[in-house]
């Protein structure tokens, strides 16, 4: 007898363009698709939200349960594209398309898991800490991911993945950015490493861990800017307050809050370039000590004091950091020399405000992808007609049901926060790229005028009762009684 007779054929999946040949009972190589009685399957079941509720909160899946016949016409679940299946090799229409009714108008909505070779993840981590220098490599596993971006405002930036990490460099280079690409947009940590910077943890929604340390506080703002929230929280209280921050450290006697308020001069002299009065560039190197500098003694940025100039003895001063975790009291001594004090009960106060002003500390993740190329043609035969719908507002572009934002210029260029979608909305495929669920809303007779594939519309109750191309046995679960 052969070697195979009497053993099931293993049948080819062309959900993407890796077209995995699978045995019975099996998952291709994304995990994604199965083989079930000699039939390929959508292994994740297809999601609907339920509009009442917020997007991400609760999902309404179905696959093999009943539908209980329910009326489901007027306030209706949202048809997402979460396990869809996809367009892929893109001539066919979409999985589904789907018509309903909303507030009397006749719409469609396309979804498709769209397949991403062109995509990446923009991170905004909140923290002062420095994590690395700017254009640095970030790496995963000591794979290329990514690298620093420009920082912003209390935040340091990271762009990762794209097709040159995605598909330009090693094999190994490209598994490791998708497998990193998928674990951060389904909100799961990530551990990466900064060229000539720090260790950092990633999560969407979580704290950063920057070199071992939770961050718990994104800054208040920069020192010139914490001088002028909190000046006259200070005055009478002391002689100096010197804000020590990476970026703009300020002075309080110098600053135009300080002058306003009849801040008299100290004789304070900052060991840094001076921008305008009160306000400090390059106090120290970027690092992880006081306000993202690289210091833990904040007198090494203080010169000698100017007795010609306010400075005597006794002269109360405070330094304080721009997210409130450090602060530091000293008094002047006979020689002029800061000599460090116990804070006075009269300034807590003020130090807790800084830090009650902060923002929590989190990670956020954001998808960002080119839907352009052949996925458009599961929507119509014309696919430039939906990029100019698209661009015209006429067609609402959504994730998961999430909203997104459309960049301007030429194609469907979009970005959408991870946290605003279900959990586990994406997928792989190990050619290797990300999958997305993409759904495009319209109005019927837009789409028509498109040149849509009106021929495979169907309305909600046909979907929920017969699912899709990925399985006859599909089935829902109605909303819950009384929501």
């Amino acid at each position: 007898m052969a070697e195979n007779e009497g053993k099931p054929e293993k049948i080819r999946c062309e959900a993407c363009p890796v077209m995995c040949y699978v045995a019975e009972g099996r998952a291709g190589a994304c995990d994604r698709y199965a083989n079930q009685d000699g039939k390929i399957i959508r292994v994740d079941p297809l999601t609907l939200l339920d509009r009442r509720i917020k997007a991400g909160d609760e999902v309404k899946p179905f696959l093999a349960a009943n539908w209980d016949g329910n009326d489901i016409s007027g306030d209706t679940p949202f048809v997402t594209a979460i396990g869809a299946g996809t367009t892929y090799p893109d001539y066919k229409p979409a999985p589904f398309i789907v018509s309903r009714q909303v507030e009397g108008v006749d719409m469609v909505t396309v979804v498709t898991e769209a397949i991403f070779s062109y995509c990446g993840t923009k991170i905004k981590i909140d923290t002062d800490r420095h994590i690395g220098p700017e254009a640095a490599t970030v790496r995963v596993q000591g794979e290329a991911v990514g690298h620093v971006m420009t920082g912003e405002y209390g935040s340091q930036m990271l762009s990762l993945g794209g097709v040159d990490h995605l598909t330009g460099g090693s094999k190994a280079e490209g598994r490791v950015t998708c497998d990193t690409l998928l674990k951060l947009c389904n909100r799961q940590p990530v551990e990466m490493t900064i060229d000539g910077g720090s260790t950092v943890v990633v999560q969407a929604g979580a704290p950063p861990v920057v070199d071992g340390k939770v961050e718990e506080r994104m800054r208040v703002g920069c020192g010139s800017a914490t001088i002028g929230m909190f000046a006259a929280q200070w005055k009478g209280l002391v002689d100096e307050v010197v804000v020590v921050d990476d970026h703009i450290t300020g002075v309080v006697s110098e600053h135009q809050a300080g002058k306003v308020l009849g801040w008299q001069p100290t004789g304070i002299r900052i060991k840094g370039r001076r921008s305008t009065p009160g306000r400090y560039f390059r106090v120290a190197n970027p690092g992880l000590g006081w306000g993202g500098t690289d210091i833990t003694d904040p007198l090494t940025i203080l010169g000698d004091w100017n007795p010609k100039k306010g400075a005597r003895p006794g002269l109360r001063l405070l330094m304080v950091s721009t997210t409130g975790e450090q602060y530091a009291y000293y008094e002047l001594g006979d020689d002029l020399h800061p000599v460090a004090r116990p804070l006075p009960d009269d300034l807590r106060p003020s130090v807790d405000l800084i830090a009650e002003n902060c923002e929590p500390a989190l990670c956020s993740v954001l998808f960002m992808g080119g839907a352009g190329g052949s996925l458009r043609a599961g929507v119509t035969r014309n696919p430039v007609r939906l990029t100019h719908s698209v661009r015209a507002g006429e067609t609402r572009v959504t994730c998961g049901g999430a909203p997104v934002y459309i960049w301007p210029g030429g194609g469907i260029t979009l970005m959408v926060d991870v946290l605003d979608m279900p959990l586990n909305s994406f997928g792989y495929v190990p050619t290797p790229a990300l999958v997305a669920p993409l759904e495009f809303t319209l109005p019927r007779a837009e789409y028509e005028a498109l040149g849509g594939h009106v021929s495979a519309i169907r309305d909600l109750p046909d979907i929920l009762a017969h699912g899709g191309e990925y399985g006859h046995d599909i089935r829902a679960i109605g909303p819950p009684k009384g929501r």
